[in-house]
């Protein structure tokens, strides 16, 4: 992927290999040693995928491309119990 600003993906759609949205990207994480984003915050996913949808942290190693929208490789499957 292009090299970007971590805040250009703020409020980008999260989409799951199966189409599903999963939330609006809130924020990246950003290992400062390296420069480089670790993980995206997400917000609000739907009850249907998180329980109680509470926020997650991505895998940015789950990332398989970035448009208008964030496409995911890989998801576990849904929907994820909040007590993990």
């Amino acid at each position: 992927m292009a090299d970007m600003r971590a805040d250009a993906l703020r409020s980008r759609p999260v989409i799951l290999p199966d189409g599903r949205v999963l939330g609006m990207v809130h924020d990246a994480i950003v290992d400062v040693e390296s420069t480089s984003i670790t993980h995206l915050f997400v917000t609000s996913p739907p009850h249907q995928i998180v329980e109680d949808s509470i926020h997650i942290a991505i895998p940015w190693r789950w990332v398989r491309s970035i448009g208008d929208v964030v496409v995911l490789r890989w998801f576990p499957q849904t929907p994820i119990p909040k007590s993990r």
